[in-house]
């Protein structure tokens, strides 16, 4: 959990219009991570960059002339944030290497690459692209599992991409309208989806070889679904799954983490998530806080303003003057 002070949730769309490679290149790396941008041919080149920032999950389309981008292995630093970057291709075709992998992509496929590792995306045309940033955190699943997929094309034309690709195409014809205030939640929707394909692909349910990797996920599971109980503990997460607190704690710790620091962080991103939304303007600070298992004001506030060096009350009016 980032203890530092969050993004606001700014839901408005901003457009960059490069006529000039060297304003285009500029504005990605500000946009995005450190990366080298760089031309393939002297035609002459035009980009745009329209983005939408949500919390800390960043949308952006991206439509340009051919070119290149990379992410070194000098670029990337142990001190930057862990970010996904999950891309539909929407016109043109590229080409996504990471790993090892190399994923060719056409219209309406996708693929997912993590910004800790070097990649390579390579443009050999006009393209467009959707491009949805997240921290790898938001995905929920294992990071050392998920670099089984990156650089691997999901299509449009079958399984569950046939049901979730459609509407990150609709999210790419309609920034506009994601722009809003509903904004955070469609992204949030769309991370969902964007997991549970993944976690299909993955295959998870069916890995028995790994049983402290699955009755982890299942206890991950159980405390998302129980935060709102105040009586949610470390007595009532083993003996859901039968199994010894002794055992439970060993687990999380193996994880570098106990059980009680995970349920209030999960606790404090729910509210803080619910604080920022304008949707939830009408919800007074104490009932977010009782929504998400908090049953002292003064407790919470504390806690919250530990984590977040603000108040409630701070982030909300932040982020609604944002």
């Amino acid at each position: 959990m980032d203890l530092g002070l969050p993004p606001v949730a700014t839901g408005r769309v901003h457009t960059s219009v490069s006529h000039s490679f060297r304003d285009y290149r500029q504005a990605v790396v500000e946009s995005f991570v450190p990366l080298d941008v760089s031309r393939i041919n002297s035609d002459p080149f035009w980009g745009r960059l329209r983005s939408v920032d949500f919390d800390d999950a960043h949308v952006h389309e991206v439509t340009a002339s051919a070119h290149v981008v990379q992410r070194t292995e000098s670029l990337i630093t142990r001190s930057d944030p862990r970010f996904y970057k999950a891309s539909l291709q929407v016109s043109g075709t590229g080409l996504l290497i990471q790993d090892g992998r190399e994923a060719v992509l056409q219209p309406g496929d996708l693929a997912i690459y993590d910004t800790a590792r070097p990649y390579s995306l390579v443009f050999e045309e006009d393209m467009r692209m959707l491009v949805l940033m997240f921290p790898r955190e938001q995905l929920g699943l294992p990071p050392e599992m998920m670099r089984q997929l990156t650089a691997h094309r999901f299509s449009s034309d079958s399984g569950l991409g046939a049901m979730i690709i459609p509407f990150l195409q609709n999210v790419s014809q309609n920034l506009d309208r994601v722009g809003g205030v509903t904004g955070p939640r469609l992204v949030r929707t769309a991370i969902d989806l964007i997991t549970t394909m993944f976690a299909n692909e993955l295959d998870l349910e069916a890995r028995p070889r790994d049983s402290h990797q699955l009755l982890m996920q299942q206890i991950r599971h159980y405390i998302e679904a129980n935060l709102s109980s105040a009586d949610l503990g470390p007595t009532q997460i083993a003996a859901a799954h039968f199994i010894s607190t002794r055992h439970l704690h060993g687990l999380f710790r193996q994880k570098g983490t106990t059980v009680s620091t995970w349920i209030r962080e999960r606790r404090l991103e729910n509210c803080r998530r619910d604080l920022i939304d304008p949707l939830n303007a009408h919800i007074s600070v104490g009932a977010v806080a009782s929504r998400w298992g908090f049953v002292e004001a003064a407790h919470f506030s504390r806690v919250f303003k530990a984590a977040f060096g603000m108040s409630p009350s701070e982030l909300r009016a932040h982020s609604y003057e944002s």
